[in-house]
Parts: C-alpha cells; sequence; structure tokens
C-alpha cells in the first residue's frame, strides 16, 4: 500500500498534478440549488444591476486581469455573461474565452447575446459540480468571480482548473470579503469562509499568490500563478 501511495505522489509531481484530499462530501450541498433551473430575468437583474459592486467595476476588473490578444481565457461560473463578452472583445479574435457554467439557461443566454453581438471567440462549456470540463492546457488566465464560494467540492475544482492551465497559466479570483461584525447578514449567511481560508485552498491545489489589488470594496481581488503540484493534505 505504501509503495502505491509513494508511485501516485511521485507520478503527480513528475507530471505537475496537484495533490488534493479525498473529497467525497459538498462543503455547502444546497449552494447551487438555485442554478438547477435559473430565472433568467431574475439573474439578469442581480448580476447585471448597478447595485452590484462587480457589474459597477466591471471595466476596472478586467482592466486588473492584464489580458492581451491571443490569450485563452476561461470564465469559470459565466453566468448571464457579462465577463465573457468584455473578455471576449479583450483577447480578440486571435483569442478565446471559455464561458464555464453549470445552469444551460445561462449558457443558452450567452450564446444567444454573443450571437446578436457578433461575438465568435466564446466557446461553451458545461461544467459538472467537481470540475470544470476545460482541455488540458488549453488556457492563459482562469477568471473566477464571486463564485469560488459555489464550489461544492473545491479541491476537485481547482485541480481540474490547474490541468487545464498551460504552463505558468494564472488564476483570478474576485470573492466577498467576509467578516464577522463587518461584512452584510448576507455575506456571512450565504459565504462559508473569508479570504484566508479560501487562499490557503487554492494555494493547497497547487498555485502560489502573486498579487492583490484593493480597489474594491466589498470583494477582493487576488491573482495566482499554477506551480507544479500542490501539498500532500490529510
Amino acid at each position: 500500500m505504501h509503495k502505491l501511495f509513494s508511485f501516485v505522489v511521485g507520478t503527480a509531481y513528475f507530471f505537475g498534478l496537484p495533490l488534493v484530499p479525498a473529497q467525497d462530501k459538498s462543503v455547502n450541498p444546497d449552494i447551487n440549488k438555485p442554478f438547477q433551473d435559473p430565472d433568467l430575468k431574475k439573474y439578469l437583474g442581480v448580476f447585471e444591476g448597478e447595485s452590484r459592486e462587480i457589474f459597477a467595476k466591471r471595466k476596472e476588473i478586467v482592466a486588473a486581469c492584464k489580458l492581451k490578444p491571443g490569450m485563452a481565457v476561461a470564465d469559470i461560473g459565466a453566468g448571464t455573461g457579462l465577463f465573457t463578452r468584455m473578455m471576449a472583445q479583450e483577447v480578440g479574435p486571435k483569442g478565446n474565452v471559455y464561458a464555464v457554467e453549470i445552469a444551460q439557461r445561462f449558457l443558452d443566454h450567452i450564446d444567444k447575446t454573443c450571437k446578436d453581438a457578433g461575438i465568435k471567440n466564446v466557446e461553451l462549456v458545461k461544467c459538472s459540480q467537481t470540475g470544470a470540463e476545460l482541455p488540458a492546457a488549453s488556457i492563459d488566465l482562469a477568471f473566477i468571480c464571486d463564485t469560488y464560494h459555489h464550489f461544492e467540492f473545491p479541491y476537485k475544482t481547482m485541480a481540474s482548473i490547474h490541468q487545464a492551465l498551460k504552463p505558468g497559466g494564472q488564476v483570478v479570483v474576485i470573492d466577498f470579503i467576509r467578516i464577522p461584525g463587518k461584512s452584510r447578514e448576507w455575506i456571512l449567511g450565504h459565504v462559508r469562509a473569508g479570504q484566508e481560508k479560501f487562499t490557503q485552498e487554492i494555494v493547497d491545489s497547487g498555485f502560489k499568490q502573486t498579487e492583490e489589488k484593493k480597489f474594491l470594496e466589498e470583494n477582493y481581488f487576488l491573482r495566482f500563478e499554477k506551480v507544479l503540484a500542490g501539498k500532500t493534505r490529510q
């Protein structure tokens, strides 16, 4: 048994795969229930409403991602496609954006809005609860905006993103600041953990933090870079 474990660990490090703990139970089983059959009109108002900080600061967020023409980007948890469409313009016709979503209704909306806008460099990807379902070494950057706290199996999902990234690929994570006594009650009840916990999970999944930008008030902006392998966890 020990020899088998050593072989698996050695193989993982050789191929640059993250070592993640067994994760058979969801960390938040009901959090994605609303997206099994989402009300599109409702979420258009939620995701693309001026009262949402992420929408109000959308241009600053895209600029902070430092996208370049020709890049391949994955918008993980693309929702109604707000950032998918903006990023498609940034990477240009020689680049491409994967709109990664668990809700087919959102994917259908993204498909329609991209066609209506003449955007041709977006590819739709139906993900699962445990993985992004992206091709290996296919992306330069994974963009995870107000979505990480929706990962029911964060280690498995980050392992799939690790595999999808090219060597030196990056991850941008934007999520809610969760501080008891300071954050809104909705955030405290909806988001399972704060920045420190999420950062540790991502680092343990085979990434190193390289940047933090502080231009948002209710959210944080972090950048990570793919490294060869994550830490061994019990």
